[in-house]
């Protein structure tokens, strides 16, 4: 292959690698912002990222307790 190919070859994989670059970084950005939200959200309801497992433990748990209460609450023949 001859230099001026090759020369252009290179140039074609930089600019290939530049858009993946910037996609990237783009992608990035768009899962930091998504991050943040997600982390004010919990800020909000008072949950602490590393409690997110037991509060949906507990969260899990108080539904299906409610769901028994409601179950028995309604008359048999229904």
């Amino acid at each position: 292959m001859d230099a001026e190919k090759e020369i252009q070859e290179l140039k074609m994989k930089i600019d290939k690698a530049k858009a993946m670059r910037y996609k990237a970084e783009a992608r990035l950005e768009e899962l930091q912002k998504q991050r943040q939200q997600l982390l004010d959200e919990l800020d909000k309801l008072n949950v602490k990222p590393e409690n997110l497992d037991t509060e949906i433990e507990n969260l899990t748990r108080e539904i299906n307790s409610l769901i028994e209460k409601a179950r028995k609450l309604l008359p048999e023949e229904l």
